[in-house]
């Protein structure tokens, strides 16, 4: 017997979290690039690895793998530089002050040029993921990983 669905499970992820931790609506935009390439960080993290896992049962050291080549700096870098000519000026606003942000530190396998351009893709990642335009937070990471050569 099928049971009947209530409004609360019609909530979308977001909606539900907002509701459950009682979270305002926020400016996105004036939150610090750092914070946003904070969350992006693991936003296109778990991106990466949902589109790994769910092409097909594998072995984790193979998860592993190719998930450290997507998200890895060097390959953040070069799939910021492939999207510039994409971004709304709004986008590219994100990615710019993240870019140009001062970070306390860089990655151990990255020169600071690849180091600051990752952490803009991040900001702009997280800016579109707090923002919940989904869609466009992903279109751009295809769009980036095409155009950058890294197939998925």
């Amino acid at each position: 017997m099928e049971k009947g669905v209530t409004p609360e499970e019609t909530l979308s992820w977001e909606e539900y979290l907002k509701e459950t931790f009682s979270l305002p609506e926020r400016d996105w935009e004036q939150y610090s690039p750092l914070t946003l390439a904070y969350i992006g960080d693991s936003v296109y993290d778990l991106l990466i690895r949902t589109v790994l896992v769910k092409q097909g049962n594998t072995q984790t050291a193979r998860l592993h793998g190719g998930a450290s080549r997507l998200v890895r700096a060097g390959a953040q870098a070069r799939i910021a530089e492939k999207l510039l000519p994409h971004l709304t000026p709004q986008e590219e606003g994100v990615y710019r002050r993240g870019k140009n942000s001062k970070p306390a530190h860089t990655a151990k396998n990255a020169d600071r040029r690849e180091y600051l351009e990752a952490t803009g893709f991040e900001a702009l990642l997280g800016y579109l993921y707090l923002k919940g335009d989904y869609r466009r937070m992903i279109d751009l990471v295809k769009l980036g990983l095409e155009e950058s050569g890294y197939g998925l």
